[in-house]
């Protein structure tokens, strides 16, 4: 039995590469259905300043064909306090690179107080899609 019902976990999901994957396998390894943010264009432009090089529509149906994906939805904001309104996972999960920024204090305080847990996977060593798009460029 695994130990949550309901995961959730988001991302660009831009040239999607083996740590996207390891990360989906590791959440669905510990949830019965594993739901999926994936953020808009938009979003990305507001905080990283540029485009994805893959348009919405098409991560979004990258990620609806991984066998460890229940479901797909749109990530519009970075409010993960909200998507558990909308959503009810019991957990979420995410790269241990976040581990320590303000985000994700902010969001480990809000889920304390109506029981989702939040755990972080090992970030996949040497690979990103930064790393992937600099090889594409040089």
């Amino acid at each position: 039995m695994k130990p949550y019902k309901i995961g959730y976990t988001t991302g660009v999901f831009d040239l999607f590469h083996v740590g996207h994957l390891n990360i989906l396998q590791k959440a669905k390894e510990q949830c019965d259905f594993l739901i999926v943010g994936v953020s808009t264009d938009e979003l990305v432009m507001s905080y990283k300043n540029k485009w994805p090089v893959i348009p919405h529509a098409e991560r979004m149906a990258i990620v609806r064909s991984i066998r460890y994906v229940d479901q797909v939805v749109q990530q519009t904001n970075r409010d993960k306090f909200s998507a558990w309104e909308w959503l009810k996972f019991d957990v979420m999960f995410v790269g241990d690179d976040w581990k320590g920024d303000p985000l994700f204090n902010e969001v480990e305080k809000q889920f304390q107080q109506v029981g989702v847990e939040l755990v972080y996977f090992p970030y996949t060593p040497g690979v990103s899609s930064t790393m992937v798009k600099q090889k594409i460029y040089l």
